[in-house]
């Protein structure tokens, strides 16, 4: 799947999900060309980049071709929230259990990077993977994080550690 069509996908599934209160496009300049900021029921947002790898093989120059396959079982959506605040960890395996459970074709497998993370190897940066039957991956990579009623803007939105 490629990026803006990954994007429209993410932004679609989202808006239906139990605990989103919005889902909408989201970009910082040819840096993070598509991204998707998260307004959760509580009203704390999460931007999050969208990044695609094409299949082995292929290229961008390439036209998509997609890949349809058995869609993952439905999962059990974990709780989003812990003490009225959602972490990245939390946000992770929700967002993997919400994109594996849309019923999608083209999706294998969905996953939080923290999974099978440990306090010895922990993860570098939270996000949320998605593995597509064509052999090409998808990326949500947390970026910026803000609690309820705050903006975004100074360090203050950074990606913090409950929101």
């Amino acid at each position: 799947m490629r990026p803006q069509r990954f994007q429209d996908f993410v932004i679609e599934t989202l808006t239906k999900a139990p605990d989103v209160q919005a889902a909408e496009a989201w970009q910082e300049g040819v840096q993070r060309p598509f991204g998707v900021r998260v307004v959760f029921s509580s009203g704390a947002q999460l931007w999050v980049a969208v990044m695609c790898q094409m299949p082995p093989g292929h290229s961008w120059e390439e036209p998509e071709v997609p890949v349809t396959g058995e869609p993952p079982s439905d999962v059990p959506v974990p709780d989003l929230y812990e003490g009225g605040k959602v972490s990245p960890l939390r946000a992770e395996a929700y967002l993997a259990a919400v994109l594996a459970n849309s019923g999608s074709a083209e999706i294998a497998r969905t996953y939080g990077y923290s999974d099978g993370a440990t306090s010895t190897r922990p993860t570098a940066h939270p996000g949320t993977g998605v593995v597509f039957h064509s052999g090409g991956r998808g990326f949500l990579l947390f970026e910026y994080s803000a609690r309820a009623g705050q903006e975004r803007g100074g360090r203050s939105s950074e990606l913090q550690s409950a929101f």
